[in-house]
């Protein structure tokens, strides 16, 4: 789910615009001028603007201009008459994203829509990656004293200087990523691209044109030639997260690009070489997935050369557990530009005794809640225990227990959400990212709070 925001001075077009996107699951704001939009982009947060280029008082190439002066990098589409497309043409080279020709089908713009989101979501990637490798650059990031962690931190420098595919496996939060990320910022590639997709996001036809690309005329909406991530990483590294949700038919086709070093974009029989080294994560056990006839043996054995498990959190507490809050609590004081906290020695051994299923994520967003909602220099255990689910009636009799009435833990989590949201000026994407979920399940959130709020006032 993303906020698009839609300007156009026709109001037959906003309404049908923004029931379109509705159905694709966005949320919309209309406006009927580029200067209605400009003001609501001071005021609000968006992952999209679609806008007319004609238009009265501000036209859309004036809009794409100022919108352009607040630094916002938002992407923007340009829609268009036919009279007028060397003008959207301009635009694109004044920085839209890409233009769409009036009229046009559902399809054609929810496929557009999508891809220009997905612009967007590559950009800070990107950003995210190259902050990523300069912190492990400088030897932070990595934190592991336990025997296992050990162990795959030696694996790391090793695998650095080779060129070989890595399958790294192991539940979800334990930092699968971060170990590529790794790897990649210390191998002869670093200064070559870093691109990561992610299998499960994307369906099939969609995956496949955003790995491989896609010739113009390809299918509906393919106005255009595009390259995909393996052409864009070419020279550098490309990570496959969770690399068992992508379909048997795909997988055969990067099966032939490990194998061959070369590809086709869809719509095309020409092959392409391509010299990309390929990362791989996943939080399942593709041994049994290939028993179940979910996962090509084939490629299994191709991805599996050199494989990195990551231990889980629980297995790491005695080692790790308070060198990681320390580092998280230091780098959100860093970022913020607030004043640094520190966990009291009972809040450390009653994290201890919790099982962390979310892993080091899990440990890393509660960091960050009681970061924002404390009120102390020093995390007690009182300013935890409303977050975590103690797992033992040992550690549930040991926890301090909060003084006044206790929030339930939906109520703790809609208080992080909306003061996150808060900090960020309403953007959704920084907001998700922040708190380690999918802008998805954070607008899912936000939309049934909504809701439950009209129920009630009925």
């Amino acid at each position: 789910m993303a906020r698009i925001l839609v300007a156009d001075d026709k109001e037959m077009m906003r309404d049908s615009l923004q029931a379109t996107l509705n159905c694709a699951g966005h949320e919309v704001a209309t406006v009927k001028s580029g200067v209605e939009g400009l003001g609501l982009l001071k005021s609000s947060s968006f992952d999209l603007i679609i806008t007319d280029l004609k238009m009265p008082k501000m036209d859309g190439l004036r809009f794409l201009e100022e919108q352009q002066k607040l630094n916002l990098e938002i992407p923007v589409i340009m829609m268009t008459a036919y009279a007028s497309i060397p003008t959207a043409v301009e635009a694109m080279r004044k920085g839209a994203y890409d233009y769409i020709q009036k009229p046009f089908k559902a399809d054609e713009i929810n496929l557009l829509v999508e891809r220009a989101l997905e612009q967007g979501r590559l950009r800070q990637e990107n950003e995210a990656y190259q902050t990523n490798a300069r912190d492990w650059q400088r030897g932070r990031e990595l934190i592991g004293n336990s025997p296992s962690m050990k162990s795959v931190l030696e694996r790391i420098d090793l695998l650095a200087k080779t060129s070989a595919t890595v399958l790294i496996r192991g539940e979800s939060g334990t930092g699968k990523e971060l170990i590529a990320r790794a790897i990649h910022a210390r191998s002869p590639r670093a200064n070559k691209p870093l691109l990561c997709v992610n299998c499960a996001a994307l369906s099939s036809s969609l995956l496949e044109s955003e790995l491989f690309g896609h010739e113009k005329g390809a299918f509906t909406g393919a106005e255009r030639v595009r390259k995909g991530r393996f052409e864009l990483s070419d020279g550098g590294t490309l990570l496959l997260d969770e690399i068992s949700e992508m379909d048997l038919q795909l997988q055969a086709k990067l099966l032939r690009v490990l194998q061959e070093r070369e590809f086709e974009r869809v719509g095309s029989s020409i092959p392409r070489q391509v010299d990309v080294r390929v990362l791989t994560t996943t939080n399942r056990n593709l041994e049994e997935w290939v028993r179940e006839n979910k996962f090509r043996e084939d490629l299994f054995y191709r991805l599996n050369v050199v494989p990195i498990d990551l231990p889980p959190l629980r297995e790491r507490v005695g080692y790790d557990l308070e060198h990681l809050c320390e580092y998280f609590l230091r780098r959100i004081a860093d970022r913020e530009g607030t004043q640094l906290r520190m966990m009291s020695s009972e809040s450390i051994e009653l994290l201890k005794k919790y099982s962390w299923p979310g892993n080091v994520r899990e440990l890393e967003n509660l960091m960050e809640r009681v970061a924002i909602l404390g009120a102390s220099e020093v995390i007690k255990p009182e300013m935890i225990t409303g977050w975590i689910n103690l797992d033992t009636e040992e550690a549930a009799e040991e926890a301090p227990k909060a003084s006044g009435k206790s929030k339930t833990l939906a109520e703790l989590e809609r208080e992080m959400i909306e003061k996150t949201l808060e900090r960020f000026g309403g953007h959704r994407v920084k907001t998700a990212g922040a708190l380690g979920i999918g802008v998805r399940t954070l607008g899912m959130k936000i939309k049934r709070w909504k809701e439950e709020e009209q129920a009630s006032s009925v």
